[in-house]
């Protein structure tokens, strides 16, 4: 007989959620956890502070008004290590003038109790997405950058720049890459000639358009 395996659906995202309301703690719990969320709770400022300093979450719902220090103050305190992070600010004391106050000290969004909850879960879906989106992109990028990197060449300009990270784009093809300039306007390059290189390698060929009376420098992309 076959006993079915038991599946783990994976986690949205990790949140934790500080307030001194017991009702309120519990009640975001149940609609996250429902939402496929996994939920840590703390019932104070003190207490929210060492979760967020010791662990590490993809948001926080953090409660404006508490008896031990204000929500403003512990939003102070964490974009003063951790700006990435994203806070969003709940009260029984909605404001304008709160709304903007937080915002300008960090938080991403401001909501007054009693929220809407399909429209909280909207927004911390959309919160979560885009974080991930930008963290993927951020490594993607150094991932890229440290695998088409080109120490053999020298050159800081923003045309150099610009070409270096064309290379880059295409450095997973064959194709040859024509880069045009005349004589004496920052086109050479300092190439090392080891043989041990093991990634793509630039090779610049000059060549003169004797029509034009311009010099012109094909960049190779040589691979090992």
């Amino acid at each position: 007989m076959n006993v079915p395996q038991s599946t783990t659906i994976p986690s949205k995202g990790k949140v934790l959620v500080v307030d001194d309301e017991s009702d309120i703690r519990e009640s975001l719990e149940d609609l996250l956890t429902s939402e496929g969320y996994s939920v840590e709770l703390a019932q104070n400022a003190t207490e929210g502070l060492q979760k967020i300093e010791h662990g590490s979450y993809d948001l926080v719902l953090l409660d404006l008004m508490m008896p031990d220090r204000s929500g403003m103050d512990v939003l102070q305190d964490v974009r003063q290590r951790d700006k990435e992070t994203p806070i969003f600010m709940i009260t029984a004391y909605g404001s304008v003038e709160a709304a903007v106050h937080a915002l300008k000290l960090g938080a991403n969004d401001y909501f007054s109790k009693p929220w809407d909850n399909e429209k909280l879960i909207i927004e911390i879906d959309r919160m979560i997405a885009r974080r991930r989106l930008e963290y993927e992109n951020t490594h993607l990028k150094r991932a890229l950058k440290q695998r088409y990197s080109f120490p053999n060449i020298i050159g800081k300009s923003e045309r150099i720049v610009k070409m270096l990270d064309l290379v880059g784009q295409v450095a997973s093809s064959r194709s040859t890459i024509l880069i045009t300039g005349e004589t004496g306007t920052g086109m050479d390059f300092k190439v090392s000639p080891t043989s041990s290189v093991k990634r793509p390698t630039l090779m610049p060929v000059p060549y003169k358009n004797v029509l034009s009376n311009r010099t012109f420098f094909l960049i190779i992309l040589i691979k090992f």
